[in-house]
């Protein structure tokens, strides 16, 4: 039999947060992020959950072909642009409108000229400071984009770095002083794409014509300190594995590498398939909440390459053969997360090739 672990993942909530986002984006044309293979999720399952979307944002014109392939017909917007002169005429052929970051980009635009069609986007750097004009030059640059014979310059997209209600208003990227920054741009009837799933959610503030929702789409709370059911948001994706081994073990006894993990008293550890290989963080500290038989067993020693261990003393219903939810439904991605020093973001984006991807209605 295969290796008892799987990511299973909930198509009837990715539809159930597209239209909690939908409501959210207030009328505003609501692109879906799909990028790092629909964060986990697959990318061509996730274009089918997302139907209702207004358009797929994403990373590589490689995955515009794939949902084009698959029947995807309406918008399709690369976030990043295009990475190389090669990528150009596929965007024509697949639809697919681009973002322009940078004058490198513009440079083989206005190079590779004439075009039948090529719809862009210009990036806007508010503050972020990673991609993007800054506002001053926006209206260079959309005269030099609109002189290329064949270009039809879509609008401006911009990105925050702070648009979640628990950072600091007076930090130098707040959402505020980024949105001044936006105000600068030289043409005010200019179709604007502000928001991140961040914004959508709390930023009332940003408006524009557009949204990009993200990680919301998969179920996760963009801020860790809101639960996604705060949120009206469902966890559509599941990773357990089962429990393949239990010792007993007495009190002041090392459990796994580095022996950080001492028995306090006679326990009951139980192994669990799935460690690091699979995508489970290394980092995940001693208490890292799982549940198992309805019940959460806290992670009880270092993850290992391809097994954990759990304290299941107080769950004697816990036995070989009984599903370990890793995250999911009922333990929050982000509460792992929390454990491991980083964000939910990040655990759902890295389940291994190996584990293997199955998805229900739910």
């Amino acid at each position: 039999m295969p290796r008892p672990i799987v990511a299973t993942i909930h198509m009837g909530s990715l539809k159930h947060n597209l239209d909690v986002m939908r409501k959210a984006a207030r009328g505003r044309t609501l692109w879906a992020v799909v990028k790092a293979n629909a964060y986990g999720h697959g990318l061509l399952r996730a274009a089918e959950a997302f139907k209702d979307a207004d358009g797929l944002a994403m990373i590589d014109v490689s995955e515009a072909r794939k949902v084009r392939e698959h029947g995807w017909t309406k918008r399709i917007l690369l976030l990043e642009g295009f990475f190389d002169v090669t990528d150009i005429p596929l965007l024509e052929k697949y639809d697919v409108e681009t973002i322009v970051h940078d004058r490198r980009l513009l440079a083989m635009l206005q190079k590779n000229a004439p075009y039948k069609s090529l719809k862009v986007h210009i990036k806007i750097n508010s503050g972020i400071n990673r991609l993007g004009f800054h506002p001053e030059e926006e209206e260079a640059i959309r005269k030099e984009l609109e002189a290329i014979d064949g270009v039809k310059v879509m609008g401006a997209v911009t990105h925050f770095a702070n648009a979640e209600p628990t950072y600091d208003t007076e930090k130098p990227a707040s959402v505020n002083k980024q949105l001044d920054r936006m105000h600068q741009i030289g043409a005010k009837d200019l179709s604007l794409c502000m928001a991140n799933s961040a914004a959508t959610i709390w930023q009332k503030a940003v408006t524009g014509d557009a949204v990009r929702a993200g990680v919301a789409l998969y179920g996760v709370s963009p801020d860790s300190h809101f639960t996604s059911k705060e949120l009206g948001l469902e966890p559509a994706m599941t990773l357990s594995a089962k429990i393949i081994a239990l010792q007993n073990v007495p009190a002041g006894e090392a459990i796994g590498y580095g022996s950080r993990f001492i028995t306090k008293r006679d326990s009951r550890i139980a192994v669990v398939a799935c460690g690091y290989a699979d995508g489970y963080p290394r980092c995940a500290k001693d208490g890292t909440p799982t549940m198992v038989e309805g019940k959460i067993a806290p992670l009880a020693g270092a993850v290992s390459m391809d097994m954990l261990t759990i304290d299941v003393t107080d769950i004697p219903e816990a036995e070989v053969g009984s599903t370990v939810e890793l995250w999911g439904k009922n333990v929050s991605v982000n509460e792992v997360a929390k454990h491991c020093g980083t964000i939910g973001y990040e655990l759902i984006c890295a389940i291994a090739l190996r584990v293997p991807v199955t998805q229900d209605a739910n």
